[in-house]
């Protein structure tokens, strides 16, 4: 493992929350297992908290920004780690079609955190579900993890995107996290 983590940019359909296709009802806005646990376990050990999210629900008309940002309010809700955990959120509203500045694998959300809260980039680590999420770690510089907890086959992704020796991949976030906080002896999943 690179340089201690100080600052993990989050996906949040498949990784923190169950992914639900144009999740726009917070009413269905479920944790996933051992996102909880992970999260505090991370801020407790003093890790900033950041959210990164492709949103083309919002581009493509199906819901609006107000819709994902009441999905997220649930989900501050069910981490229970206090009103604003997260230092910011970064909404990727656009379809896969159109351009885009923040859409993953942007790696621009990573580089501006990194000159906002003076951070180096080997200390930021990006954990998704998606290969779109560890190509933006490739991308921007950053460390990054994945767990294989969202709907598509994250190893074959990576795999398509030449990542699969840079990123490890965990079956649960706790896993992955705990793997951030105590180093390379946990292993991941292969």
């Amino acid at each position: 493992m690179s340089p201690r983590v100080k600052a993990l940019i989050l996906d949040r359909d498949g990784t923190l929350i169950a992914h639900v296709p144009y999740l726009s009802d917070p009413a269905q806005v479920t944790l996933l297992p051992g996102v909880r646990e992970g999260l505090h376990a991370a801020a407790k050990a003093g890790i900033k908290l950041f959210l990164h999210s492709n949103q083309s629900g919002v581009g493509r008309g199906y819901f609006t920004l107000e819709n994902v940002e009441a999905c997220n309010r649930r989900l501050i809700e069910l981490i229970d780690l206090g009103a604003a955990p997260f230092a910011r959120i970064c909404i990727a509203p656009e379809r896969p079609d159109e351009p885009s500045k923040y859409r993953k694998p942007s790696p621009l959300f990573a580089r501006e955190i990194a000159v906002e809260f003076g951070i180096a980039l080997d200390e930021l680590c990006y954990v998704g579900d998606r290969g779109s999420d560890l190509e933006a770690a490739e991308r921007a510089g950053t460390q990054g993890v994945g767990v294989s907890t969202g709907l598509e086959n994250l190893h074959e992704e990576i795999a398509a995107a030449d990542l699969a020796r840079t990123y490890s991949i965990f079956a649960r976030f706790d896993a992955a996290i705990e793997y951030l906080l105590n180093g390379a002896e946990d292993a991941p999943m292969q």
